[in-house]
């Protein structure tokens, strides 16, 4: 059996191996596959495994695969429809780095309270030997005990950024179309959406992205928000109106804002987040510490090794 993976590197840039793969047949690992190579790198191949190299139905009309492992959780990459028409199952690996994605939400926000980079650089350009006084702060320094956190999206992730959230003394309160029972129990509280607009210091999101919430913070949204707000995007990046979020951002009516997410990625130059005030933009990557990337494969391994004992699981095209 001949297994492709188009796009490995992002998984594993060096500080993994695929010897296990290698024990399901001939293996071969491209770090990328630009698309006019797509076809021609599957050739005969029976099981492709793909991040983010899109897989069509021209791609399916001319190569033999049987079944498609995507090495993420998005599956937007692949024609599932198409994929379903020709009998080729589609796998994702929908759980895998929510203490990751939590923990790097929290990491956001309290970059965004501190400015620890900024003082950090501060300090090696000398401004604390020249300044003369035993501290000094080139920013605002917030304080999160009492304020409340605003989550959107109360699944695992969401879940992983409201208990840091509450150990740092912070209220949480979310927006979920499902309400969690034992949840509310614990001391969390669900709201309609324009009470968590209202009510809430920091929002964070960890929604999947629909057609119906693309662009649910915007000119709106933020108008019913606090002055002052601040906001985390480690979800996907369309759930933000760039625009509406740079103006905001500049007026200052939103304190800050934290995204690991943006609408083109890479980020476009002519994007208006890179000259916002008070944002700071990480690329993608609150699901890339190696454990989780460890997690994520072993996942897509199980998920072959289904597939093949006729057991296919995390079907995402049923």
């Amino acid at each position: 059996m001949k297994i492709v993976v188009l796009d490995g590197y992002t998984l594993n840039p060096g500080d993994l191996n695929w010897d296990k793969l290698h024990t399901f047949g001939e293996v071969e690992v491209y770090d990328r596959t630009p698309v006019d190579q797509i076809i021609e790198r599957i050739g005969d191949a029976e099981i492709v495994f793909t991040n983010k190299t899109p897989l069509t139905k021209e791609v399916f009309d001319q190569t033999n695969i049987k079944w498609i492992g995507v090495l993420a959780t998005g599956y937007n990459v692949v024609d599932v429809v198409a994929a379903k028409e020709k009998g080729i199952p589609v796998s994702n690996v929908p759980t895998y780095g929510n203490d990751a994605v939590g923990q790097f939400a929290i990491a956001l926000l309290l970059e965004m309270c501190h400015h620890i980079a900024a003082h950090d650089q501060a300090i090696h350009e000398g401004q604390w030997n020249k300044c003369g006084d035993f501290c000094f702060w080139n920013y605002p320094l917030i304080e999160l005990a009492g304020k409340t956190m605003g989550i959107i999206g109360f699944g695992k992730n969401g879940q992983v950024a409201g208990r840091i959230a509450k150990a740092l003394g912070m209220k949480v309160i979310a927006y979920d179309k499902y309400v969690n029972s034992a949840l509310v129990e614990e001391g969390y509280r669900y709201v309609e959406l324009d009470v968590l607009f209202k009510e809430s210091d920091v929002i964070s999101l960890h929604c999947p992205l629909f057609e119906e919430n693309t662009g649910i913070i915007n000119k709106d949204s933020i108008a019913k928000m606090k002055d002052g707000v601040m906001i985390i995007n480690t979800a996907r990046g369309p759930l933000v109106n760039e625009e509406d979020l740079a103006e905001a951002l500049n007026s200052g009516k939103v304190g800050g804002a934290g995204l690991d997410v943006v609408c083109a990625e890479p980020i476009l130059e002519s994007s208006p987040l890179l000259n916002a005030k008070n944002c700071i933009l990480t690329p993608h990557i609150a699901w890339a510490p190696k454990e989780a990337r460890q997690r994520l494969y072993n996942i897509a391994l199980d998920n072959l090794r289904s597939f093949l004992n006729n057991k296919p699981e995390n079907i995402v095209n049923s």
